[in-house]
């Protein structure tokens, strides 16, 4: 076994081996073919996760880790921020989540995205998605081992540049041809609001405390105590705006659902392992300064709550299935929010790991259905055009892909919280501290959970029971075990990942403890526990009785109606709402600066009647006074000032040599007088 120094010192190839894997990509994946292209960036991971296990086992000998200084990095007047990496329980638990799933969702995209490309007749594309998914990853590294705000900043803004590239990856699909490119601005534009909220954290942080260093900021912070609480108000609300947009929560939710753009290995990373967990975090790593400002606690767990039962009431009246699972992702964001908002930090950690496990496995698999669709509809030679993503042309795909069937209802009722389930323990964790701390949060929290399992039932039911709805949907065939075996794994995890903080013996809880010096471990409630899962039951049985108890059709399967259920498939109104109160006096605003600011005043006053006519007179007055009068009359005054002198010079040359000699002669005479005489 590696001495833990010696496993320290590896950890910086988490972050190398998947920046190695894109150089090599990037450079030499013309050479290597696409066969390669996946594997090497796959493999790059799973080492980059074997190094996430090394530090694991280290932190067994040094619970309290170690800060890796690896080069000086910026260094003005007092501020000092060195290349450094902070290896502690809670990055090295982040790590071991990003690389152990990122590792399953790249093993799957080889044989999504060899499909993906040929279905939308662009091979060469696939080299460049495993670069910018290696990029990804390396960004993700950065911002969970960071040890300053600055270092995590780097790659809080690497993960939303990818998220950028990934989104909009088929930039040219979508309405109009430009749907996805749009998505992929928006996703960018809304995560700018929330970095915007982040730097104010960092600048406020270093006015108070001199640092930006996590250690030095902790520490200054709570020597200060009761002192510091004003300080800590102001940055923990900032840091609050920036969660709100990297983990999707009210009101900065709105790009995520548009993230569905992008390739199913795509939403599956963002939602489940990397991008959308950044926000919960980076809370949890600044728990000190959390704990010194209970206002800003309190606003976390509130805007937590709400979200969670906004985003699961909209997801009940969904027809998209990757869009279901993104608003099911918001919800279970919320989840974690309202967590480490109450100080249940280790709770919200554990659901952030369990929910990465299950909700991996649920995307991947609506991936594995969605090209059974496209499958089936390549099958059919064209004669129907459907949505792939539509629930309402699926139906009967149980004796189609039994696999992706077995798993789906696996990660479904992880995600729904039946017992014993990873998704049961984790959440069931967080319902007992709301219900100890906060009876708002408990309630908001209790029927979000009723809602996740009536939608699960609910997709589940439409998906794969009853009969075909469409001819794709019958002649849909299972995925290859390229992309199977992921889903066995992640199924795997969401079956025994309770056990990771099973009650009685908290091993992630007390394996935390030695970074959140806060947390505290919670035991289990059976009340809390018989609640939740009753509550799960009746929904789930109530979704059973609503879509399982007649046939679907096509053309009305939805068998709920009327005014609520509107609202919820209009989700609220909130792109309408978006749109009037964002996008709209965005757009007047730009037309105002083009037309009028830009147009009327700068282009027509400023630049054609100031600068273009001032110009015009300055150069006539250049050209016609002062060249012709002032340049041209000089030039012309020294010519005749010297034609005069010559004509004058002229009568001294006569010709004669006696002329010549007389003058020589009286010439010397006055030199010798004048120096005789001075």
């Amino acid at each position: 076994m590696l001495p833990a120094e010696t496993a320290f010192g590896l950890a910086p190839l988490v972050i190398g081996f998947p920046l190695l894997a894109m150089l090599v990509n990037l450079l030499l994946g013309q050479r290597l073919g696409q066969q390669l292209a996946g594997w090497v960036a796959s493999a790059a991971v799973g080492l980059a996760f074997l190094v996430s296990v090394l530090q694991f086992i280290a932190l067994q000998a040094v619970p309290e880790g170690t800060t890796l200084e690896l080069a000086d990095w910026i260094s003005v007047g007092s501020l000092q921020i060195p290349w450094a990496f902070k290896l502690d329980s809670l990055s090295v638990t982040m790590m071991l989540m990003v690389t152990g799933v990122s590792t399953l969702i790249h093993v799957y995209a080889i044989g999504y995205m060899r499909a993906d490309v040929r279905f939308q007749g662009d091979p060469s594309r696939y080299r460049r998605f495993f670069v910018y998914f290696s990029l990804f990853v390396t960004s993700m590294m950065v911002l969970v081992a960071g040890d300053s705000f600055l270092t995590m900043f780097v790659g809080w803004e690497g993960v939303g540049l990818c998220s950028y590239l990934l989104i909009g990856f088929w930039y040219e699909k979508g309405a109009g041809g430009i749907g996805n490119a749009v998505a992929g601005r928006k996703a960018f534009v809304v995560n700018r609001i929330g970095d915007l909220g982040f730097l104010i954290a960092m600048f406020l942080a270093f006015w108070h405390f001199g640092s930006l260093r996590f250690e030095q900021v902790f520490e200054q912070a709570e020597a200060m105590g009761p002192a510091a609480a004003g300080a800590a108000t102001a940055i923990t609300l900032a840091l609050l705006v920036g969660a709100t947009g990297k983990s999707a929560q009210l009101p900065l939710f709105v790009w995520l659902p548009d993230a569905m753009a992008g390739p199913t290995p795509v939403s599956a990373l963002i939602h489940a392992a990397t991008m959308v967990t950044a926000g919960i975090y980076m809370i949890a790593r600044n728990a000190v300064l959390f704990e010194l400002a209970p206002i800003s606690s309190g606003a976390v767990a509130l805007v937590g709550a709400a979200t969670a039962l906004f985003a699961a009431s909209i997801a009940v009246a969904q027809f998209d299935i990757k869009r279901l699972l993104a608003y099911s992702t918001i919800s279970q964001l919320g989840f974690m929010i309202a967590a480490v908002g109450i100080g249940g930090y280790v709770a919200g950690m554990f659901h952030l790991v369990t929910h990465a496990f299950f909700k991996a496995l649920l995307f991947l698999s609506a991936g594995s259905v969605i090209q059974g669709i496209e499958h089936g509809q390549h099958r059919s030679q064209g004669q129907e055009h459907i949505d792939p993503n539509d629930m309402r042309a699926m139906g009967g795909l149980r004796s189609r892909m039994p696999v992706t069937f077995a798993v789906y209802l696996i990660g479904g009722l992880a995600l729904s919280g039946i017992p014993p389930l990873a998704g049961f323990f984790s959440k069931d964790e967080i319902l007992t501290d709301a219900w100890q701390t906060h009876p708002v949060v408990f309630g908001l929290l209790s029927v979000a959970g009723a809602l996740t399992a009536f939608y699960t039932g609910r997709q589940l039911w439409m998906v794969f029971a009853g009969q075909p709805r469409s001819q794709a949907a019958a002649l849909a065939r299972e995925s290859p075990p390229i992309m199977l075996v992921p889903l066995l794994g992640l199924a795997g995890l969401s079956l025994a990942g309770g056990l990771i903080n099973f009650p009685g013996l908290h091993p992630l809880g007390s394996f935390l403890r030695s970074s959140l010096e806060h947390a505290h471990l919670t035991e289990f409630d059976p009340a809390v526990a018989g609640l939740s899962t009753g509550l799960a039951l009746l929904a789930f049985g109530t979704a059973s009785w609503a879509y399982g108890r007649r046939p679907l059709t096509k053309e009305q399967p939805e068998p709920a109606g009327g005014g609520l259920w509107i609202a919820l498939h209009r989700k609220w109104w909130v792109d309408e709402l978006y749109s009037r109160l964002i996008v709209q006096p965005f757009v007047r605003l730009a037309g105002f600066l083009a037309e009028q600011i830009d147009g009327r005043f700068w282009h027509d006053w400023v630049h054609d009647t100031l600068l273009a006519r001032g110009f015009r007179q300055t150069a006539g007055w250049l050209a016609l006074g002062f060249d012709l009068q002032v340049i041209d009359g000089a030039g012309n005054g020294l010519g005749q000032l010297t034609r005069q002198a010559a004509l004058r010079l002229r009568a001294l040359q006569t010709g004669y040599v006696r002329n010549y000699a007389i003058s020589f002669t009286v010439g010397l005479v006055l030199m010798v007088g004048y120096l005789l005489l001075r």
